[in-house]
């Protein structure tokens, strides 16, 4: 007798519901995107018992007819694909044509449905899969489905679901990432017979934040847009003060589709390495608009994991778009591109980079292309304090002070240049302020106005070098070594070091083999005292090691970020008042906030605190 048999249509359901339907948040994430597939414009959800005893979701879409009531709950039953070829170009959510069947088998469904300008609707009661009645009805336009008493037939699956509030929690946020992906979409949601929130429909992706995500993470929102040749991106960020300590605020979306992606996670993290300290993670709702066949969504069941065709250009563009609305909330000076990416912005206007929208499918979200004027080399400029651009200029930005570096000596001014066709704004002067002095030979104490304010100088003078750094205009002098500065690294690290030289030459650090695993220091960049080259050479080796092959930009930062933190005045000795006013104006200018490390420079004491510490308030 043969071993291998065939199994029933009914277990085979049944395992096909187990890969789609894990828990009600899964049922609730499968009917809403059939809704926004089906064009719908209101939506109403409401669960009881964490969804487990009952779900009902009504939508306003196009409704189905009798027969396509029916086969919409037949395995492989689909309106979204007809042949092959349509599987290199999908653009609904919904196109396998199994969530319905799935749902089915493990529940009891009442569905009412009327399609748009018909006289009646269809009424079906289905259970395990199977049709029980079947009616006319009178409803309205669109689709209500009832989902009651999830995985009554199948215990296994049963005894593994956690608390009511435990699902109940995982539908609330399985409706916010659909209700964010469609701010055109009216949402409206209810738990056990209370309205948890009521999305406006407006077609505001801020306004959908605000009723989804709160009134604190709305408020710290910098706007993030950019367009390369293969991408669009479109949405908001977080501002480094409003960080968390995890990574659940962080919502990426792919031409209406929200997906967990560790490759645009790592490119928006990367984007913050300067502005966050360690354990601390960006928020973000993030829209990416890609041509469909660009993008493989069929690689996993729930369709949240998607496959890129070029990785390295969806990186680039998620990481300079952050990055640049960083800059423009900061004041960091600008940095120039290079490369690939570089070449691609300096082309003419791409296409559009989504296809028209087929009937009934949700519209993508328009792009601009604000990236292209942040990062467009030699042919524009961006003064990105203001966000304001002047084009004909060679260089990006200048400095962001024209001061001295701290602890440098005197130097003749440089010659004067020609003007560019379009000045960049000057830098807003300081506001009238008091050096009191210095506290414990480290914190700067300065009285402005109604306030008091502590400055970190060590902390503002690394960020003042680093932004220096990163500035195209920036043009390191070297100091010659009399003697040259030889240290053993291992012939590992010689080797890395030799590959990275001509990165580390345009920082001033020049540098030859010396014997098989040392290597000798000719010239550094004259911040740097003779004191600090091991250290600084060792830390320069670790982060070149780490170096990710997807950021080269990340590797010239870590090394710019050891350079500057090892020039930076140090804690523990007095400063001149000189140097004291320089770091003071950077930061009541606002162009310092937060050093490489994303520990602020500064913190203020107002003075009604101090009077109600002192009880005189």
């Amino acid at each position: 007798m043969g071993k291998i048999h065939e199994l029933s249509p009914h277990v085979a359901d049944l395992i096909a519901a187990g890969e789609v339907v894990e828990r009600p948040g899964s049922v609730i994430k499968e009917l809403v995107e059939n809704a926004i597939d089906a064009g719908a414009t209101i939506l109403t959800v409401e669960i009881r018992a964490g969804g487990m005893t009952y779900m009902r979701v009504t939508d306003n879409g196009c409704g189905m007819d009798r027969a396509d009531a029916r086969r919409a709950f037949l395995r492989h039953a689909t309106s979204k694909l007809k042949a092959e070829r349509d599987l290199e170009c999908i653009g609904t959510l919904g196109f396998r044509g199994e969530a319905l069947a799935a749902i089915a088998a493990v529940s009891h469904i009442d569905l009412l449905t009327r399609e748009t300008g018909a006289d009646e609707g269809t009424s079906l009661t289905i259970e395990a899969g199977v049709i029980q009645d079947e009616a006319p009805a009178g409803c309205p336009e669109g689709t209500t489905l009832v989902i009651r008493d999830l995985f009554f037939n199948t215990p296994a699956r049963l005894k593994f679901m956690k608390s009511d509030k435990a699902e109940g929690a995982n539908v609330t946020q399985t409706l916010i990432r659909c209700a964010l992906s469609h701010p055109e979409l009216s949402v409206r949601y209810l738990k056990d017979g209370k309205e948890e929130f009521h999305t406006p429909g407006d077609g505001s992706l801020r306004s959908a934040i605000y009723t989804l995500l709160g009134r604190d993470f709305a408020a710290d929102l910098l706007e993030a847009e950019g367009e390369t040749e293969t991408v669009g991106i479109t949405g908001f960020i977080t501002a480094p003060s409003g960080a968390r300590g995890n990574r659940s605020s962080q919502y990426f979306y792919l031409n209406g589709r929200y997906i967990k992606s560790k490759l645009i996670q790592a490119a928006l993290e990367q984007a913050y390495k300067n502005s966050l300290f360690t354990g601390r993670f960006p928020g973000c709702v993030l829209h990416l608009s890609m041509k469909y066949g660009a993008v493989d969504v069929n690689v996993h069941p729930t369709k949240t994991e998607v496959k890129f065709l070029k990785e390295k250009d969806v990186f680039d563009a998620v990481y300079y778009t952050c990055l640049s609305a960083l800059e423009r909330a900061t004041g960091m000076p600008a940095i120039g591109l290079t490369g690939k990416l570089k070449a691609q912005m300096e082309k003419t206007a791409p296409e559009e980079r989504t296809p028209n929208a087929q009937p009934g499918q949700a519209q993508t979200i328009p792009l601009i292309t604000p990236i292209r004027e942040a990062f467009h080399g030699k042919t524009a400029a961006l003064d990105l304090r203001d966000g304001t651009a002047a084009v004909g200029q060679t260089v990006l930005a200048p400095p962001p002070t024209g001061h001295r570096p701290i602890g440098a000596q005197e130097t003749p001014p440089p010659a004067p240049q020609a003007a560019p066709s379009a000045p960049s704004p000057a830098v807003p002067p300081a506001p009238a302020h008091r050096i009191i002095g210095e506290a414990m030979a480290t914190y700067i104490l300065v009285e402005e106005g109604d306030r008091l304010v502590l400055i970190d100088k060590h902390a503002a003078h690394e960020r003042m070098l680093f932004d220096r750094f990163r500035s195209e205009a920036y043009m390191p002098m070297p100091q010659l070594l009399i003697t040259p500065f030889t240290m053993e690294v291992g012939p590992e690290d010689t080797e890395l070091l030799l590959e990275n030289a001509a990165l580390l030459e345009e920082y001033g650090f020049e540098l030859d083999r010396f014997g098989a695993g040392s290597v000798a220091l000719r010239t550094v960049p004259g911040d740097i005292d003779a004191d600090g080259l091991a250290p600084l050479l060792a830390e320069i080796c670790e982060k070149l090691r780490m170096g990710h092959k997807l950021d080269p930009a990340g590797v010239r930062d870590e090394v710019l970020h050891t350079v500057a933190c090892k020039a930076a005045i140090k804690a523990g000795r007095f400063s001149d008042p000189r140097e004291l006013e320089d770091l003071v104006t950077a930061v009541l200018t606002g162009q310092v906030k937060y050093c490489p490390h994303g520990r602020p420079v500064s913190i203020e004491l107002t003075k009604g605190a101090l009077d109600k510490s002192f009880k005189r308030a």
